[in-house]
This record gives C-alpha cells, sequence and structure tokens, in this order.
C-alpha cells in the first residue's frame, strides 16, 4: 500500500531505507546496493550491509530526525514490524510504501510490488515463480500434528491467527492449535497441555530460545516433542523464502523419525 507519492508514473526510487529485517534482505537480492542508504540495527542479513549501511533505529525505535538528514525518495515499512505513530510521521515528509503480510501469497505480491516500484519487475517474477517452485516440493504432512510455535518467554507468547508463522506451518502440514486465537496470544503451560500439543517449536527469534529452554520444558511437557527452529524461515518474508522449504523439510523430516 503506497502512503504518497511514490506512486507517481516515472518515480524511480534512488535513495531507500529499509525499515524490516527480510525487506532489506529483498532489496540485496534486488542488487539495490546503492540505491538503499539505510536500515535498521535489525536488518542482520546480508552481513555486509549489516557492516556498511548507515542505521536509523530499530523497526520500532525508528530516529526520525536521522532519517530527515538522509533524506530518502523511498521508505519501505511493513504495518507489523513498524509503529502506526512513526509511519505516519514519515508518510508527512517521504513516499512510504507500507506492505501488510500474513501469509505466501501476501509475500509473493509484496516481491512483485517492490519489484515493479524498484524497477525489478523482471527478478521479482523470476523469484516469485523459483518461490513457486519450491514450496511445492515440501512433503506433504495431513495437518495432524498439533503444533504449537512459541515465539516469547515470560510470558510465552505463541504464533496465533492471521499470522505470517501461521502460514508457513500450514505449509509445514502442522497443525497449529492456536490458530484460532488471537495473533500472537500469551500462552502457559497448562493452555499449550490442554490444547494437547504433540510437537512444541521454540523460535530463535524475537525471543531467542536455547538448548536449555527445551530441557527446562521438557520437564513439564514429559508426552510433547520440542525442537528449536530458526525464526528468520518461518518469519521473514522476502527472498529468504527460497530457502524455507529446503529447512521446512528438514524440520519434517526429523519430526518423522
Amino acid at each position: 500500500m503506497i502512503l504518497n507519492s511514490s506512486s507517481q508514473p516515472g518515480f524511480f526510487p534512488k535513495r531507500i531505507i529499509s525499515l524490516v529485517p527480510s525487506q532489506t534482505e529483498l532489496l540485496h537480492y534486488f542488487n539495490l546496493e546503492e540505491e538503499t542508504i539505510a536500515i535498521t540495527k535489525f536488518c542482520v542479513h546480508p552481513t555486509e550491509w549489516y557492516k556498511s549501511k548507515t542505521k536509523i533505529g530499530g523497526t520500532k525505535t525508528i530516529n526520525i530526525e536521522k532519517v530527515k538528514e538522509l533524506n530518502p525518495d523511498l521508505i519501505i515499512a511493513n504495518k507489523e514490524e513498524n509503529t502506526k505513530e512513526q509511519v505516519e510521521q514519515l508518510a508527512n515528509y517521504y513516499p512510504i510504501w507500507l506492505t501488510d503480510v500474513n501469509n505466501l501469497q501476501d509475500a509473493l505480491q509484496m516481491i512483485e510490488d517492490i519489484g515493479n516500484l524498484v524497477q525489478k519487475a523482471k527478478e521479482a517474477k523470476e523469484l516469485i515463480k523459483q518461490v513457486k517452485i519450491n514450496f511445492v516440493q515440501i512433503p506433504g504432512l495431513n495437518h495432524t500434528i498439533r503444533t504449537a510455535y512459541l515465539i516469547w518467554k515470560n510470558p510465552f507468547m505463541a504464533a496465533g491467527c492471521n499470522t505470517f508463522i501461521n502460514d508457513m506451518l500450514t505449509c509445514c502440514g502442522f497443525k497449529n492449535v492456536f490458530a484460532t486465537t488471537s495473533r500472537y496470544p500469551q500462552v502457559n503451560i497448562e493452555a499449550i497441555k490442554k490444547a494437547n500439543c504433540q510437537l512444541l517449536l521454540l523460535s530463535s527469534e524475537p525471543y531467542p530460545f536455547k538448548q536449555k529452554h527445551i530441557e527446562e520444558l521438557s520437564e513439564q511437557l514429559p508426552t510433547t516433542k520440542i525442537m528449536l527452529v530458526d525464526g528468520e524461515m518461518f518469519s521473514w518474508y522476502g527472498s529468504r523464502l527460497l530457502k524455507a522449504p529446503a529447512y521446512f523439510t528438514t524440520i519434517i523430516n526429523a519430526v518423522n523419525k
């Protein structure tokens, strides 16, 4: 969704700021090295950009004055990743492309839209084609493995309905036990037990779950299989989608052992 004048015919951004890690990675995939002038401190991929690009704060703590100093001609933001107040404030001064990605189809549309916006339509089309090919190669499951995906601790929070993570779980053939709740419900051990959760996935981000958390939770959930998973693979919706299906296949194979 465009918030102002960058949709005008002939618009070709030369000074782009990305406020979204997965979309920063997409801009790199499109070879927009010179055009991308700044990113957030959470835009850790690619490594060379993280080391060299100007940082303008976190995804929810944008340094507005620093953005003004850089004078971008396009800012790429996301409805979930960034705060409404800061996006609206920036939209008073600069063209903003605001994305809203809740499933794979949204992600593919976002790739097409940004590709068109930055004059990389051909590259976007090829990327979308390959992502679709890769996703159909994920081994099929019958959605009977009752699964929960935790993103936070103290309190525990899970991926719920209308989230990109939930759609990725569906693509893997897992049945999200919290899919009919809110987007990111707070849950506890009793709720996980009550949901008859057979598989508990602990994400590497935003909370960095570790092996010690598996050990702690295994004592309370002795009949539940618990695994650490790469949160980027389940929640990054740019060019990372090329790699996600192969990763999902390793998870599915591990579950089936």
